[in-house]
Order: structure tokens, then C-alpha cells, then sequence
């Protein structure tokens, strides 16, 4: 794991991110029939990676968590399911020297999801999630420059509830997980009907 990390962290200077995670403001992409019951963030073999600032497990799990909750929550299917995380390794970018070696933050993490009803894993590997801060005017110097910790932590564990979203819909193609698509029908009866205009109040 160690070697892995490693490898990734070799690769920031140079990877840029592609996630955005900046669509909770519209519906939820189907995921059949899933409800979200427990979200188990874990961090038992958290490793730091070279030239990051310090973040406990306990910071980790509490920004994983509320990631996952604002992502999946919004999910109101028929079957419970579970959604665990190991958080394995990061970097949360320092200050470096402008566009040449300034670094970038990253995540790795390994997700199971399991069916509450049938008491079993979705996956039986973990599914491992790499993840590399979203570029923007903010961060395209490095996030150390411009961003808090707290910040660089809070993006990059929305960005991986996004990414665990992706993984999860691929899935749900590839494998029928979460009883397949939603079929188009049931979608758009579920989608809120538009408001009718407010009616202007008669004076007197």
C-alpha cells in the first residue's frame, strides 16, 4: 500500500483533477432502488503522503462521512444499503514554489457496499477510489497556496462521494446492482411537478 501511495504521489505535479461534485443542487442520478442505511468511514491504516500538512483519522472520517451523507441521503429507493470506507492515504498540499513544484492533494480510498436485506457485500474486493483535487482558478497553483486544510479536506472527500456515485451507477449498469435502472416511466413520475404560479392577491 505504501508503494502505492507512493507511486500516486509522484504523479500529482503532473495530474490534474476531472471530478465535479458541484451538482447537489440537482436531482440525484438514479441508482434504482437504493437508500442509503449506514455510512462507515474507517482509517485504520491512514498514511501521510510526502510534503502534506497533518490530518487525524478522526478529521478523515468526520469529512468522509458528511460527504456521503450529502450525496447519498438524498436517495429515497425501496431496499437499504450500506456504503463502507477506508480511508488509506492522502496529501493535503503545502505551499510550494508557484506552477513548478507545487503539489496537489490527493485521497485513496476502498469502498464496499453492501445489501442490507441480503446481509451480504455488493463487491467482495474493496473498490479503491483515487482521488486528486478539482482543478479551478483556486487551486491551479496547488490548493496549499490558496485553500485551508479544512477546505482541501472537504473537497476532496466530495469529490469521492462523487466518484463512489460513479463507480456505483456503472455498477448498477454493468451488474444490476440496486435491482437495475429505474425504468423511465417510474423516473418521471418521481420528478417534482413544477409549481403553478402564485395567484397576485386581491386588494380591499
Amino acid at each position: 500500500m505504501f508503494t502505492r501511495l507512493l507511486a500516486l504521489f509522484a504523479l500529482l505535479a503532473v495530474l490534474g483533477g476531472c471530478t465535479n461534485p458541484d451538482d447537489l443542487d440537482r436531482a440525484p442520478v438514479d441508482l434504482g432502488d437504493f437508500k442509503l442505511g449506514h455510512d462507515v468511514v474507517v482509517a485504520p491504516n491512514l498514511t501521510k503522503g510526502p510534503a502534506s500538512r497533518d490530518a487525524s483519522k478522526e478529521e478523515w472520517i468526520a469529512s468522509m462521512k458528511a460527504a456521503i451523507d450529502e450525496r447519498f441521503r438524498r436517495y429515497d429507493g425501496d431496499r437499504f444499503y450500506h456504503i463502507a470506507a477506508s480511508v488509506e492515504g492522502y496529501v493535503l498540499a503545502v505551499p510550494g514554489v508557484p506552477v513548478v513544484a507545487s503539489p496537489k492533494s490527493a485521497l485513496i480510498i476502498n469502498v464496499t457496499v453492501w445489501d442490507d436485506a441480503a446481509g451480504k457485500k455488493l463487491n467482495e474486493e474493496p473498490e479503491q477510489i483515487t482521488v486528486v483535487e478539482t482543478i479551478s482558478g483556486n487551486t491551479i497553483l496547488g490548493s496549499g497556496l490558496t485553500q485551508s486544510k479544512e477546505v482541501q479536506m472537504r473537497n476532496l472527500s466530495r469529490n469521492a462521494a462523487k466518484l463512489i456515485q460513479n463507480w456505483m451507477v456503472r455498477e448498477m449498469h454493468a451488474k444490476k446492482w440496486f435491482g437495475g435502472p429505474t425504468p423511465k416511466a417510474v423516473r418521471a413520475r418521481a420528478r417534482p411537478e413544477t409549481a403553478p404560479a402564485a395567484t397576485p392577491e386581491e386588494d380591499g
